[in-house]
Formats: structure tokens, C-alpha cells, sequence
């Protein structure tokens, strides 16, 4: 049997959340309260000071963010392997943006795709 192509299967691949764009850690702020009340959720906590979360569901960045449109997390169980499996596919990834992982500094937490789809960023991120 070939292995697997596809790489929800291989790496558990999975929305993280939405990223919206801000200018200002009140405004990031101001918008997760609101999408929290919109939504019936309690606001939620990122690892980096550059953010503000509504739930898991939303992430609004106070500093102007990446992508002209906002960004798209993708969970995945192995940042490093998934990142491999994409490089051999000839998918590009924007070094500048790798962060490592606050409790292991020798694995990745996060790193943003080259290319935008659409206007958005997207990143693949260790699921939690």
C-alpha cells in the first residue's frame, strides 16, 4: 500500500484559527471582547505578547499582523516533519518568521508559508 499523500492523515493537519490585523494592542483587544460576546466565548491566551485571542478560534495580532487579509493557523502534531513534507513538495516558508517553541528552544512552534493564498498568510503551528 503507498503511503499517504494526504497530510491531514499524516501530521493530523487541522484549523488553529483565524488571524485578523490590528494596529495596536488596545484595538486587538477591543476586537476579541467583541468577537467573544459575539460569540459566547471567554477570550483566550497565546504564548506571544503580539496578540489577543477570542477563544481558540480567533487570533487578533496588535501589530498589524501578517497577510494583506489576516493570517490562517494550521495545527499540525509535528511542525518539523509537516515542514519537511511540504519543503520536498517544493512549498517555500518564510524563515524570518520561524518561532520556537518558549519551553523547548530546539523545536519550532511556528513558521508562515512563503506565499499568501488569497491575501491570507498562513502558518503551520505544533498543536497544543
Amino acid at each position: 500500500m503507498a503511503a499517504s499523500e494526504n497530510p491531514v492523515e499524516l501530521f493530523g493537519l487541522r484549523l488553529a484559527h483565524v488571524g485578523i490585523n490590528t494596529n495596536s494592542p488596545e484595538e486587538a483587544e477591543a476586537t476579541a471582547d467583541a468577537l467573544c460576546a459575539l460569540m459566547g466565548i471567554e477570550r483566550g491566551e497565546g504564548p506571544f505578547p503580539v496578540s489577543s485571542f477570542a477563544g481558540t478560534l480567533v487570533e487578533v495580532m496588535n501589530n498589524g499582523g501578517r497577510g494583506e487579509k489576516g493570517h490562517i493557523g494550521l495545527h499540525v502534531d509535528d511542525v518539523e516533519a509537516a515542514e519537511a513534507w511540504y519543503r520536498a513538495r517544493g512549498v517555500e516558508f518564510n524563515e524570518a518568521s520561524r518561532a520556537m517553541c518558549p519551553d523547548d528552544p530546539e523545536r519550532t512552534y511556528l513558521i508562515y508559508f512563503k506565499d499568501e493564498i488569497a491575501g491570507f498568510a498562513l502558518h503551520i503551528t505544533v498543536a497544543d
